[in-house]
């Protein structure tokens, strides 16, 4: 079983992306089922999003219209929707630096 976090940095104001809302979910046949829902911390970290994720693939979003708009900012990205596989075997942190008009994501560790 592998554990899944994230942490969102706001690479505009060099600072943790606090407040932003998060949500798993696991692939399930046709569909996608809810595995977590949470938000980032003052950290911007979701520390506990998984503990004990089965294999498969997954989809994790973050919803950054709301998180930009309650700063008065505008993003051509209401949301931005990562989908990944899972093996099982490690710890998966998905680490997003964002900004207004673009984002990165990669494995970290």
């Amino acid at each position: 079983m592998s554990k899944i976090t994230t942490h969102v940095l706001d690479t505009v104001h060099g600072k943790p992306a606090a407040g932003i809302s998060i949500r798993l979910e696991r692939r399930q046949g046709g569909g996608w089922n809810e595995v977590a829902a949470s938000a980032t911390d003052g950290d911007g970290r979701c520390r506990e999003l998984a503990g004990d994720a089965p294999p498969g693939t997954y989809r994790l979003t973050l919803a950054t219209g709301a998180y930009f708009a309650s700063a008065g900012r505008n993003s051509i990205y209401p949301e931005i929707a990562i989908v990944f596989e899972c093996t099982g075997e490690a710890h998966y942190h998905l680490p997003v630096l964002l900004s207004d008009n673009s984002y990165t994501t990669y494995r970290g560790s």
